[in-house]
């Protein structure tokens, strides 16, 4: 009987730590995956990938034939979880991926929430690209890249578009603007 009760509690916990282990891979952030969504992903297959959620489409673009420019991801009856763009391959798969929803971390902890010193301690960061009203991070080794609003810089370095910016010139509170994945 004292067996018994002891298999029941020890497959009782294998349960519970596999479920917790499944949950956590809906918002899991790895090199091939965002969720379920996976880097081979088919762009015809998202109707059976997020079959539990909503999926809307560019409307005008489809009905012209070209293709949808964004497919939004919203959980179902709640908020948006991802856009996603498609590539321009006859078989088209999914390019970029903007996360939308704070609860897309990466194996790192990495969310919509951190900030630039979060990024920088975790990651290793591989080129800063300076555009008009933004700076781009781009990492090594990694597809995840981040947009970080010139309004969150000094002053000084936010009006000159082709000031070369560099990490020590990022202050550490800066906040993420946009957090992508981009698949070539």
């Amino acid at each position: 009987m004292k067996s018994i009760k002891t298999i029941i509690i020890l497959f009782s916990i294998i349960l519970l730590t596999q479920c917790r282990q499944e949950e956590n891979a809906t918002f899991k952030i790895t090199t091939n995956r965002v969720g379920n969504l996976e880097k081979e992903s088919l762009a015809r297959d998202l109707d059976l990938i997020y079959a539990k959620d909503s999926i809307v489409r560019d409307t005008i673009k489809s009905n012209f034939g070209s293709g949808s420019s964004k497919i939004k991801i919203y959980e179902k009856g709640g908020p948006l979880l991802l856009t996603l763009t498609p590539n321009s391959d006859s078989i088209p798969t999914i390019q970029n991926v903007l996360i939308n929803d704070k609860r897309f971390t990466t194996d790192k902890g990495i969310n919509i929430e951190s900030t630039f010193k979060d990024i920088q301690e975790k990651y290793e960061i591989k080129k800063i690209i300076t555009s008009i009203n933004n700076v781009v991070i781009l990492l090594k080794d990694s597809d995840i890249y981040f947009t970080i609003d010139k309004a969150e810089l000094p002053e000084n370095l936010r009006y000159k578009a082709n000031t070369n910016i560099e990490a020590v010139q990022i202050p550490d509170a800066a906040k993420i603007k946009y957090m992508m994945v981009g698949w070539d």
